[in-house]
């Protein structure tokens, strides 16, 4: 099996698909909450509460989009064509989601429910293709990190867009009406989304697609996947990671006003942790690619949790030192990004010399799962401990309790959850070895092995569980 380079053109046009979904995502994670609470009139508690239960969702939702893309047929390839597929419904679920209706308070509820599980729903139907494509671009694990890092590189430049231009636009388009000032912003994040995942399907190719298999039910790939222990610590180590990167971000407008007590620095705090991610990105593959990924992911992620727990006791009056804080943990923790999703291939690889399928949608729609299920318990963690705390939205001032959990918020309590995460790691033992084991061992296998029975793909000495 011979090594697949792939060109920076097309490295960047994959990227840029997330960046496409990065113009929703980081919407999502920056401004949802608050949006809901202090603009569309949502009780904090009811916020967390719907962020929480939608999540029951894509628990069915995620591993069906798995097996569909697993067994997808196009003259595109077997997941490219999503990107072309989903891209106009995904642009409309950004705008539709942002809209306030005129509605009783029962109707308002409804409606916030419909379309953030439409965006959700959406969200499921072209990020879970466009993750699992990475495997079939490359099947070079350092190449796959490179590509991990053009794409996060790129994908948090539509972060920096949304943290530089959102906000802004709320008023240039709003011209004082804050509900039609978001609902035209997000209409043009849509609009973005939608060219840049045209050209990331056009300027990128599947070579990798893994030939015939025996068709299985998704409950069977599904028990066969929860047989991988190696599948079973990134899943949870994506469910822990993504509770803390949400109860951060998430709680970064409160922050910001209620805290710092400076409004007008939202948009400059966020843009500067927009371009420490973008730095991260970039250096992650040439600093970490040839490194142990095991290792060096444990020693980034105990740095960023000790950054980001240190703002705590910082001034909010010191503005220098929180922006300082900010940008050098933005940096770190985007540099863990890119090794981290190169492991979720490498565990598609690892399920190939176990069970001789390839299950790279399965195995990519149920961490995209595990990261919306953090994302869900981060969001609900956010609204009901505001609510416990006493917070009122859109409220001039605040109670001291309010201050002081949204300041925990936004930094000791994601930091404990990051250094956690270097415990968890400790059970990962996909290291360099075992992955150049891993290649020899597909490069060598016949191609017609569905019959086979399941086998540990570790070597001997590393093989004490499965």
């Amino acid at each position: 099996m011979n090594t697949i380079k792939l060109s920076v053109k097309e490295k960047i046009a994959y990227g840029t698909g997330d960046t496409g979904c990065n113009f929703v995502w980081q919407t999502v994670m920056l401004f949802l909450a608050y949006f809901y609470t202090d603009i569309y009139g949502l009780s904090p508690a009811h916020m967390g509460t719907m962020f929480l239960l939608v999540r029951c969702i894509d628990a069915i939702t995620d591993p069906i989009m798995g097996a569909i893309v697993d067994r997808t047929r196009s003259k595109h390839g077997r997941y490219r064509p999503w990107l072309l597929w989903i891209a106009v419904p995904f642009g409309i679920a950004c705008m539709v989601t942002f809209y306030t209706p005129d509605f009783t308070e029962t109707g308002k509820i409804v409606y916030a429910y419909s379309s953030y599980i439409f965006l959700t729903l959406m969200y499921t139907a072209i990020n879970v293709p466009y993750c699992a494509m990475a495997n079939t671009l490359t099947n070079d694990s350092q190449e796959r990190t490179s590509l991990q890092s053009y794409r996060f590189a790129l994908s948090t430049s539509g972060g920096l867009v949304v943290a530089m231009v959102a906000l802004p636009l709320v008023d240039i388009i709003g011209q004082g009406n804050v509900q039609k000032g978001y609902l035209g912003a997000m209409a043009i994040m849509g609009l973005g989304a939608i060219f840049l995942f045209f050209f990331s399907f056009a300027n990128t190719k599947e070579r990798c697609i893994p030939e015939e298999e025996s068709t299985e039910s998704v409950w069977q790939d599904l028990k066969r996947l929860m047989r991988n222990d190696q599948w079973r610590i990134l899943f949870t180590l994506n469910v822990v990671l993504l509770t803390g990167v949400v109860l951060k971000g998430a709680s970064t407008m409160y922050y910001v006003n209620t805290v710092m007590g400076r409004p007008g620095l939202a948009t400059a705090l966020m843009v500067t942790g927009m371009v420490a991610n973008i730095l991260g990105a970039i250096i992650s593959a040439p600093l970490f690619g040839s490194m142990d990924k095991p290792k060096i992911y444990r020693i980034l992620i105990v740095i960023s949790g000790l950054l980001s727990a240190a703002l705590f006791w910082v001034s909010p009056d010191n503005i220098f030192m929180i922006f300082t804080l900010v940008a050098l943990l933005g940096l770190v923790q985007m540099s863990t990004t890119p090794i981290l999703w190169s492991m979720m291939s490498d565990i598609v690889d690892y399920e190939k010399t176990r069970s001789h399928r390839s299950l790279s949608g399965m195995v990519f729609s149920t961490n995209l799962f595990a990261i919306k299920l953090g994302i869900a318990i981060g969001g609900a963690g956010v609204g009901w401990i505001l609510a416990a705390a006493g917070y009122v939205g859109g409220a001039a001032q605040q109670n001291s309790a309010s201050i002081t959990a949204i300041n925990l918020l936004f930094t000791v309590i994601p930091g404990i959850i990051f250094v956690s995460l270097a415990f968890l790691m400790l059970f990962y033992r996909l290291d360099n070895q075992q992955l150049d084991h891993i290649k020899a061992t597909l490069a060598m296998e016949d191609k017609q092995t569905s019959g086979q029975t399941e086998t540990d793909g570790l070597l001997p000495s590393h093989a004490e569980q499965s």
